[in-house]
């Protein structure tokens, strides 16, 4: 029973850093996609470090109280589908099926708003972090 157990649980664990591991890939193509944005290449934010924040920042506002929770491992398959949707073949059927996944139009807009403050808190972070190294070396 207890090597099922352990089983169960090692299992649980892989498939929750599996779902983690997309989403911070997903992140970072976001991130890529949008190196348009002046502030992040005037400010040299590293991308991965970015990707860690806005992972975890966002990670606090999703369901699930664990990372590894049931409901947290969905949350972030579906976070992961919500921001590959541009480059989905159906936006239009990949968007029903995001508001099904996330329940309703509305749950989806709080998600997407999620991940966009969440990016927005980072990026602000690190800017801050970045003028007060900068006041600090003068």
């Amino acid at each position: 029973m207890k090597k099922r157990l352990l089983l169960l649980l090692s299992m649980l664990l892989l498939l929750g850093c599996s779902d983690k591991k997309n989403y911070e890939a997903a992140v970072l193509a976001e991130i890529e996609r949008d190196q348009k944005t002046q502030s992040e290449k005037d400010y040299k934010v590293p991308p991965e470090k970015m990707v860690d924040c806005i992972v975890e920042a966002s990670s606090k506002n999703m369901s699930g109280l664990f990372p590894f929770d049931p409901a947290r491992l969905t949350a972030y398959r579906n976070y992961t589908k919500m921001l590959t949707l541009t480059q989905s073949p159906d936006p239009k059927k990949m968007l029903e099926e995001l508001r099904n996944d996330f329940g309703s139009s509305k749950e989806l807009t709080a998600a997407r708003s999620n991940y966009v403050e969440s990016h927005m808190e980072c990026l602000s972070l690190f800017v801050a972090n970045t003028e007060d190294e900068q006041k600090a070396e003068k």
